[in-house]
């Protein structure tokens, strides 16, 4: 496994497809923020699709750690991570 952070910037109206898609695999942490653990060969095939995705003048930026415990993650205030023990 590895621990992905992806940011994205794409039109407004775009939002929601890019939104939709990425959920699936996921925690969404803060508006075109996402993080978490994804497979290697998960990691690949959700760069791919999202390269596929982007029009002129938008982007993704994927950050990949080896592991989640490499990470210092601080969070003031509500933690969108939390609700992942409900789902």
């Amino acid at each position: 496994m590895v621990y992905a952070i992806i940011v994205y910037d794409v039109q407004a109206d775009r939002t929601p497809k890019f939104l939709k898609y990425l959920r699936r695999y996921l925690t969404h942490v803060q508006n075109s923020v996402f993080e978490g653990e994804l497979t290697e060969g998960t990691l690949v095939e959700v760069k791919e699709t999202l390269q596929s995705m982007l029009e002129e003048g938008e982007s993704v930026m994927v950050y990949r750690m080896d592991s989640g415990s490499y990470v210092e993650r601080s969070v003031y205030g509500d933690d969108p991570m939390d609700d992942q023990q409900f789902l």
